[in-house]
């Protein structure tokens, strides 16, 4: 089992293991990735979002992350940066970490969030679509490898 436990400086790198992990097995490190790396606290935590981790409860690893970006300018919120370790996956963290941010998320008064992904990542699609996310049109995207956007009503 693992506890979903919100960000904190002491997991950062933890943070950025994750993510570095999972994009460069199936793409490339871009721009904004490493500016959201490099900027956890001000350009994440600092403008009203939150970065949640899974904490497994027998070695209190970090096996597992995702963020809640704020966009003001947009009045939107984006899910980003949702890693589970390879070693961990099929063990539902992704849902149990999306559904934390969901909840948070109706918590604070969001209204909507946004993802951007790509489709040869299926196993990720089709969480997304059980957290209730809906394909919407393709435009305006901070990533090269997206070609999907997502988005979810609250």
């Amino acid at each position: 089992m693992v506890n979903v436990i919100t960000y904190n400086k002491a997991y950062r790198d933890d943070f950025v293991r994750l993510n570095r992990e999972w994009i460069e097995t199936y793409f490339r490190l871009e721009k904004s990735d490493l500016h959201t790396f490099a900027h956890i606290d001000d350009y994440i935590i600092g403008r009203g979002g939150q970065v949640f981790l899974a904490q497994d409860d027998e070695t209190d690893e970090i096996v597992g992350c995702c963020a809640l970006i704020s966009h003001p300018e947009t009045q939107s919120h984006e899910l980003a940066k949702m890693a589970v370790s390879p070693q961990h996956q099929g063990r539902h963290i992704g849902k149990q970490l999306g559904q934390t941010l969901i909840d948070y998320a109706r918590k604070h008064g969001v209204r909507h969030i946004f993802l951007e992904g790509n489709t040869r990542l299926k196993v990720s699609i089709a969480l997304y679509r059980q957290l209730g996310f809906r394909e919407i049109p393709l435009e305006g995207v901070a990533y090269e490898r997206c070609d999907i956007l997502m988005e979810l009503n609250l």
